[in-house]
């Protein structure tokens, strides 16, 4: 190691009496240094290997494990009480079987979980969000659509005709700012220019609206929910107001491609009183299920199979297995989602409970790449260790046939320095360290080595 660490200096230029000096301080305690390491690698390269080989494993293993998936997840929903906190209540329930933690967040509504889920800061991983109100993708991405949610205009009576006409000069609650009725009964105030011919727009919450409309302090109430929202039942079950049916119902779905229409048949509220009291056309827009990009894709599978549980029932305005539905309204739908509608869930987690799956697949990643290279590797190295070994004896039995084949022409000088290497010969087989496997081979060297050594000692030159 020294002439070769000499030489490499020497040829990058560093010569001179100052540097060959401390070169000689410097190199050989580091070849003293390195010729012990190169015998100890030489002498246990096995387990040296199969060392690093669990280094790595145990590497890969607590990188996967701190992958899996998160134990706690955010969820906007909309106001307490609302139609979207129900709903968000029932995926809470059923996460919590799972051993998922569902936060729920309430807000405003549909504007007001979009700006939590753009905001990284905020927590929010998932929210109810109603088509139309989405814009840019972003960072987020739909896991489907869930139900429709009509717009519901209730109101106390005297609203002659059948359009939003009929609301100029009332006094009328949109629902709070950052709902999805707020900013959709705005956009169709100014697109009837009634926008500013209505008396008076209230931004109550919509239980709030409804007390109100109970107790006549306000003239109309417009709401968007599904129909199992409590607030729904609670005024179409009331005949003391009605609901608007909304005429051109056709012309809103064809300008807003987001929207649907759906019919409140007459009598579905209450047969015995006939509320509602005929046929209500409405226009209804989807609630989609939304989440950012960087989402566990465990934890959209356990959300995708949680929807299809809870909305995948008959509902007034769609049949059973309607919902959830592959449906990107405004936002492409996530990877999952599409493998999720188009074969359903993973093998894993569709046979095992969630955290099982979970830690099985992320264990799978780790084993297959794993054992594809530590099998035939294991395979490979028994004989490679078995060649080496055999090599180092083969070495000093080509030794030992050379003074074998020189003893018959030595002189007296000559076999002295024949002696001495097979003195030397011999010493380094003492030394030679293997496994008990080969000691058989290691008992046979030496005594081949006594025979030369006999025959070194009887035998005599020609004169």
């Amino acid at each position: 190691m020294y002439p070769f660490l000499k030489k490499l200096f020497a040829d990058g230029g560093y010569q001179g009496p100052d540097f060959q000096n401390a070169l000689a301080k410097i190199l050989p305690p580091l070849a003293s240094i390195g010729m012990p390491l190169r015998e100890f690698l030489r002498s246990n390269w096995h387990v040296v290997t199969i060392a690093v080989t669990a280094g790595v494993i145990v590497c890969a293993a607590v990188f996967l494990l701190g992958t899996m998936p998160p134990r706690s997840i955010a969820m906007a929903t909309g106001p307490e009480g609302g139609g979207y906190y129900e709903i968000g209540r029932k995926y809470q329930e059923l996460l919590a079987r799972s051993g998922v933690e569902l936060r729920l967040v309430p807000t405003a509504g549909s504007l007001e979980n979009l700006a939590l889920l753009r905001d990284p800061k905020s927590g929010v991983d998932i929210a109810l969000v109603q088509g139309g109100d989405i814009g840019k993708a972003g960072e987020l991405e739909s896991l489907g659509t869930l139900f429709y949610e009509p717009l519901w205009i209730f109101h106390r009576g005297g609203l002659e005709g059948a359009t939003l006409a009929a609301l100029r000069g009332r006094k009328i609650s949109i629902g709070p700012e950052g709902s999805g009725s707020h900013a959709l009964l705005l956009r169709l105030l100014k697109l009837n220019e009634m926008d500013q011919q209505v008396a008076e727009l209230l931004t109550l919450p919509p239980q709030d609206a409804a007390n109100k409309l109970l107790a006549g302090e306000i003239d109309a109430a417009a709401l968007l929910a599904s129909w199992d929202a409590p607030v729904v039942q609670q005024l179409i079950t009331n005949d003391q107001v009605g609901l608007l049916n909304l005429a051109r119902t056709d012309a809103y779905v064809a300008l807003y491609p987001f929207l649907s229409k759906v019919t409140v048949p007459r009598g579905v509220a209450d047969l015995a009183k006939d509320l509602p009291p005929a046929d209500i056309a409405l226009f209804a827009s989807k609630a989609s299920l939304v989440v950012r990009k960087d989402l566990h894709s465990a934890i959209q599978y356990l959300l995708l199979s949680t929807a299809a549980q809870i909305h995948s029932g008959v509902s007034m305005f769609h049949r059973a297995g309607r919902f959830p539905a592959a449906e990107g309204i405004e936002l492409p739908l996530s990877r999952e989602a599409v493998q999720f509608y188009k074969s359903g869930q993973p093998f894993l987690q569709h046979n095992l409970p969630f955290w099982m799956a979970s830690l099985v697949g992320h264990l799978l990643v780790l084993l297959i790449p794993a054992i594809a290279v530590l099998y035939p590797m294991f395979r490979f190295l028994p004989g490679l260790y078995g060649w080496l070994m055999r090599r180092k004896i083969a070495r000093l039995y080509g030794e030992l046939r050379f003074l074998e084949d020189e003893i018959t022409d030595g002189g007296p000088t000559e076999r002295a320095q024949l002696t001495a290497r097979l003195d030397r010969l011999e010493n380094q087989a003492n030394q030679l360290r293997m496994p008990i496997v080969y000691e058989s081979m290691m008992y046979l060297l030496r005594h081949h080595i006594s025979i030369v050594r006999n025959r070194l000692t009887t035998d005599r030159p020609t004169p």
